[in-house]
């Protein structure tokens, strides 16, 4: 059987090849109607937008892709007080990524590939596929980056290994780390070994995976503790940034005035622990004496601020690395059964809950 062509999806949704074509390099020239209706014929095809047929087909490329999420916020204001906030937490934000892309880089060039790297919610998921699927022999995607249902059209033409998160498609090869493990053996070091006993988390989203599979390690140490164990962390934060760590520690903090102030705040990611470190300081608050900080990710910003902060080190470039690995190894035996990799995590003890440097 053949692969669907644009003629075929110009065919099916009853527009011209030129608006299939705008649909996928200028979606927001086409009406939302239109181009809605485009997608779904390509979709229901199993149609792949390709920016080069004849390397698509032949795996010829030489060229692997990598999806992940841009967090900038399309609602920011534009004066340039707030683009000159907006880069500098941005930054924050590719941290993560970026150790992710060092290691796919360097596995890339160790087999004669490049790197292909789209980061973009803007124009939504379907411009960021049509960005990569056709300019690539294979890709990785993050979790939540790209619907589930359009992964499943991609992968019927090129190899998709999903990065983090749980595995939702069973036939694509799959690496997360071990996000609950990690976070329990953390507040079980905060409670056991310091003596805390009042804990507060601060999660992500719950579309965000790796945020509550850490959420579940910290319930779990709470119970294993005989602490009280919350159905939902005590904040959410819609974006997991400085700037959002330092806003939900002054809500924390605000919340617990005339009371108990948590001894602990345990926060999904290094971003944002990083940012109530700085919100601490300029309440007065002092970090571990008054409040331990900790966070996950293991960032190399987390070694450098002070106090130098507490945190689950994920293996985020052999995270890259792997992804490559299976990638080329798809290449060379697309029939090969699907692998799903669990990377392990480790405690790193710092100053920011009381652990000598």
């Amino acid at each position: 059987m053949s692969a669907p062509t644009v003629y075929d999806v110009a065919e099916r949704s009853g527009v011209s090849i030129a608006t299939v074509s705008r649909v996928y390099r200028n979606p927001d020239s086409v009406r939302a109607q239109t181009r809605d209706r485009v997608l779904e014929a390509a979709r229901a095809l199993g149609y792949v937008p390709s920016g080069n047929a004849r390397g698509l087909a032949s795996r010829t490329t030489g060229v692997l892709g990598l999806c992940f999420p841009d967090y900038a916020d399309p609602d920011a204001e534009t004066d340039a007080e707030a683009e000159a906030d907006a880069e500098a937490d941005d930054s924050a934000v590719m941290l993560y990524s970026d150790q992710i892309i060092r290691g796919m880089e360097r596995a890339a060039r160790r087999h004669g590939y490049a790197l292909l790297i789209a980061a973009s919610l803007a124009g939504g998921p379907e411009s960021l596929v049509a960005k990569v699927a056709g300019r690539v022999d294979g890709f990785a995607v993050l979790a939540r980056t790209v619907p589930t249902e359009d992964l499943e059209v991609i992968s019927r033409r090129l190899p998709v290994v999903m990065l983090a998160g749980p595995r939702e498609i069973d036939h694509l090869d799959h690496i997360e780390v071990a996000n609950s493990d990690g976070e329990r053996e953390l507040a079980r070091h905060l409670i056991r070994d310091h003596g805390l006993r009042r804990l507060a988390f601060v999660g992500g989203l719950r579309e965000s995976p790796d945020a509550e599979a850490r959420f579940r390690g910290y319930r779990e140490a709470c119970r294993e503790a005989g602490l009280p164990v919350a159905d939902e962390p005590d904040l959410r934060a819609e974006m997991m940034t400085q700037a959002e760590g330092e806003r939900t520690t002054d809500a924390l903090l605000d919340r617990a005035a005339g009371r108990e102030r948590p001894q602990a705040i345990l926060f999904a990611n290094d971003q944002m622990a990083i940012g109530a470190l700085h919100a601490l300081e300029r309440r007065g608050v002092r970090v571990p004496e008054d409040i331990a900080v900790t966070g996950f990710d293991g960032i190399p910003m987390s070694r450098i601020v002070r106090p130098s902060l507490t945190t689950v080190r994920q293996p985020m470039r052999r995270l890259g690395e792997e992804a490559v690995e299976l990638l080329i190894q798809r290449l060379a035996d697309p029939t090969r059964d699907p692998v799903s990799l669990m990377l392990p995590v480790s405690l790193t003890h710092r100053a920011s809950c009381g652990c000598p440097n």
